[in-house]
């Protein structure tokens, strides 16, 4: 912890930005594109797209999970994806999965999530849409990545469903992708029109 402590510390003297990029970033920001993507510390939206600063908006949680709209209960998730298609105008989304998703991975092994009631209500909302894919045992990784995948086409549909979303892809003005991303090896697959996951 020490040595991001310190960098943290540090970052102004150096922030690898010009000033004037910084300048105008205050202003206020123009993302091109929205990534969703887990929380996994291993997966960085910004290192893998080149991204640099105001040019990706990110939603990161547990499994790339969007929670379908009109739930009625609060939700940073939906007020996020609200915000960037409304406010910032982003008209390109990624739902990005990931190799070795240990939220993935105890919906597939049937983990006891007893002693982890958030995380069990938050898997809660994916668990009846991917239940066709489950009941494998852990480490099992090809059928793993088979359930990551279903679940970003699950998140896309989700996503889609979203009234700001659905205006917009009506009115051919949103870009909806998904990506696999091997933790691995860095490799990144994509979504065709075919449903399937390759590198592109």
């Amino acid at each position: 912890m020490q040595a991001l402590l310190d960098h943290a510390r540090s970052f102004h003297l150096n922030p690898g930005t010009d000033a004037g990029t910084l300048r105008a970033l205050a202003a206020g920001q123009s993302p091109e594109a929205m990534v969703i993507s887990c929380s996994d510390s291993r997966v960085v939206p910004a290192l893998i797209t080149g991204a640099g600063p105001g040019e990706v908006f990110e939603l990161r949680n547990a499994g790339n999970i969007v929670p379908p709209p009109g739930s009625g209960v609060p939700s940073g998730e939906a007020a996020t994806v609200e915000y960037a298609l409304e406010v910032l105008a982003v008209r390109d989304v990624v739902v990005c999965g990931h190799s070795h998703c240990g939220a993935m991975d105890a919906l597939a092994s049937g983990s006891d999530l007893s002693g982890l009631p958030g995380v069990e209500a938050w898997l809660s909302l994916v668990r009846p849409a991917l239940a066709p894919y489950l009941g494998t045992h852990p480490g099992e990784e090809s059928r793993l990545e088979r359930i990551v995948q279903r679940n970003i086409v699950h998140q896309l549909a989700v996503l889609s469903s979203y009234p700001a979303a659905r205006r917009l892809m009506d009115a051919g003005e949103l870009r909806l992708h998904g990506w696999y991303y091997r933790v691995e090896t860095g490799a990144l697959l994509e979504l065709g029109d075919d449903g399937t996951f390759e590198a592109r």
